[in-house]
């Protein structure tokens, strides 16, 4: 068992599962998190593994399948294990894995990603439908109704107009909860931004470190002061956090806390400043403030490896006609003059096609002047980076802070450069020049003899100089890290664990949602779908008893009426009694 902290009366509570603690509910298990994810590369499960266990799974051939192999079966007759589903549409495919009682792998994979269903929106919860028939299969049906399901669509869905997303989801809501009894709303569907992304992202890996936990009386752990907006100059101490920067193929994402209260310089600054600046509570009661984090994330298209090595090339192809035009010059135009190339290691030809011109080039392996040139892609503007009009970047304690480097941080010093894990700018950047000085005819037999990573191909050993240079620009040109920051790890894996955003997704949706309120959850639920589904039957009930009053109000005028009558005739009669009875004493 693993001790976890918020702030909650209680303020502790355990957790046996490995993705997902959360509620108020003390000492009982709270949720099994089922993980179905559409992406290609996102791949989680139904785990019942200990988070805080630090074992390691052995094996590379295949990561994933490695690790479910070692996970106990789930033990769905656990009254105390509640669930909870969230699923990642990405924009190439499905793929779950889990355990089932029978210890044996089981894996569900869809494709392609459902952005693909954009001119046919109709069929999105059939595409689904599989997925979420899986999972209910494998949650107690008797947890169904308690069971919280966050469909969340990513970037795939994000490049699709506002009207196909719209009809998308509207399908999405009004199929699954016809189907399924899950605890589902119209809320429980949307398409993520970035920002988001990279805040649940966050989320995940600080608590995979524990980074939320409350630090105990004694224990030695890096502090820092906090002062948020709802805690005015009242700062609070608490577990430092730790950062992340993600580098894919084709954009780079920042994402880190701003401690203290942040200063700007002009209207203009504040304004696109605050657009990237995200204040939340993670406590379990938003009048708690002890789980109040302010972060900044931040999303740069166009600076992944891939994409940088593209946008390098294209300008090498442009300069190089522009060049040979104006001084009918043929350098590069032809195999046997070729260009000169910094950033390809000694020795290597290569060449580029753009729009049917082909420019051949030469590497120089020079990685000093690899860093001069690709400086200045970065788009640096007054010392920050982004496009040519600057992005705000909210300033950074380089003396009392923690990184992660994941995807290309990890791949461009350990594939190659063996020096994963702990960064040593000064060793990082002797490595590197190392490397693109070495001929490429001795690279490619160190290939041949399994020097390398088993991840490192042979288009890592082409483009590793420019890479290495690319990223070292974009940690000390571009955010400007100290080049003798000391606690920046590159990593692919934290305790052997992929942390992908869907942790930190559901750790946030149901962050104000205790165990003990599902069941009032539940039931709100339940009602307004009753009320929803017998609208038509209400509608006629309505109008019937309409029919009914107003029958009772003929009626009663109608007795009215009749008393009226009586009563007159009754009053005539007396009338005439009267008459009768006068003429009498006169006679």
């Amino acid at each position: 068992m693993a001790r976890i902290s918020f702030s909650c009366l209680p303020a502790s509570w355990y957790c046996s599962v490995s993705l997902l603690s959360l509620g108020c509910v003390p000492r009982q298990r709270v949720f099994l998190l089922f993980f179905l994810t559409c992406s290609a590369l996102t791949v989680l499960g139904l785990y019942h593994t200990e988070l805080w266990g630090r074992q390691r799974h052995g094996g590379h051939v295949n990561k994933y399948l490695s690790i479910v192999e070692t996970m106990e079966a789930t033990d769905v007759n656990n009254a105390a294990l509640n669930y909870g589903i969230v699923v990642d549409c990405g924009s190439s495919g499905s793929r779950v894995f889990m355990r089932d009682l029978n210890r044996k792998p089981v894996v569900k994979k869809i494709k392609p990603g459902i952005s693909n269903l954009a001119l046919t929106p109709s069929k999105a919860s059939d595409y689904l439908h599989p997925l979420l028939s899986f999972a209910a299969a494998h949650v107690p049906q008797k947890k169904h109704k308690e069971t919280p399901l966050y469909i969340l669509c990513t970037a795939g869905m994000r490049l699709l107009p506002e009207s196909q997303q719209t009809a998308i989801l509207e399908d999405l809501v009004t199929d699954v909860r016809a189907d399924f009894d899950f605890l589902f709303s119209s809320s429980h569907a949307e398409v993520i931004s970035g920002k988001q992304e990279g805040v649940y992202a966050w989320i995940g890996i600080n608590f995979v470190l524990g980074r939320f936990d409350h630090a105990e009386d004694g224990e030695y752990d890096a502090m820092v002061e906090v002062t948020t907006g709802s805690q005015n100059n009242h700062p609070i101490s608490r577990r430092r956090t730790v950062g992340i920067m993600d580098m894919g193929g084709a954009s780079l994402q920042i994402a880190y806390e701003v401690p203290s209260a942040v200063h700007f310089n002009s209207p203009e600054q504040e304004e696109a400043g605050k657009s990237l600046l995200a204040e939340f509570n993670l406590g379990c009661d938003s009048e708690h403030t002890q789980h109040v984090y302010r972060v900044y994330v931040t999303t740069f298209l166009g600076f992944g490896g891939n994409m940088a090595r593209q946008r390098y090339e294209d300008q090498l192809v442009n300069a190089t006609v522009t060049n040979n035009r104006l001084t009918s010059d043929q350098t590069g135009m032809m195999e046997a003059t070729p260009l000169g190339d910094p950033c390809l290691p000694a020795g290597l030809s290569d060449v580029v096609r753009r729009d049917g011109r082909a420019v051949h080039l030469r590497g120089q392996g020079d990685w000093a002047r690899c860093q001069a040139a690709v400086r200045p892609f970065l788009g640096l503007h007054n010392a920050t980076m982004g496009s040519p009009r600057g992005v705000y970047q909210a300033p950074i304690d380089y003396g009392n802070s923690e990184f992660y480097g994941f995807s290309e941080f990890f791949y461009c010093t350990e594939d190659v450069l063996r020096m994963g894990g702990a960064y040593d700018s000064a060793k990082y950047s002797k490595a590197a020049t190392d490397y693109c000085a070495t001929k490429w005819s001795t690279l490619t037999k160190r290939f041949d003899s399994q020097l390398f990573s088993k991840q490192a191909d042979i288009a890592r050993l082409k483009y590793q100089c420019f890479k290495s240079a690319w990223v070292y620009e974009v940690l000390h040109s571009g955010f400007r890290f100290p080049r003798d920051y000391p606690s920046l790890k590159t990593a692919q894996l934290v305790y052997d664990k992929e942390v992908q955003w869907t942790l930190g997704a559901i750790l946030f949706k149901t962050r104000f949602l205790p165990l003990r309120d599902l069941q009032a959850e539940t039931f709100k639920q339940a009602h307004s779908n009753w009320l929803r589904s017998s609208f038509v039957y209400n509608h006629y009930l309505f109008l019937a008893c309409i029919l009914v009053v107003l029958i009772a109000i003929l009626l009663y005028i109608l007795r009215l009426r009749r008393i009226h009558q009586r009563e007159q005739r009754q009053a005539e009669a007396l009338d005439l009694l009267w008459v009768e009875e006068g003429e009498a004493l006169l006679a």
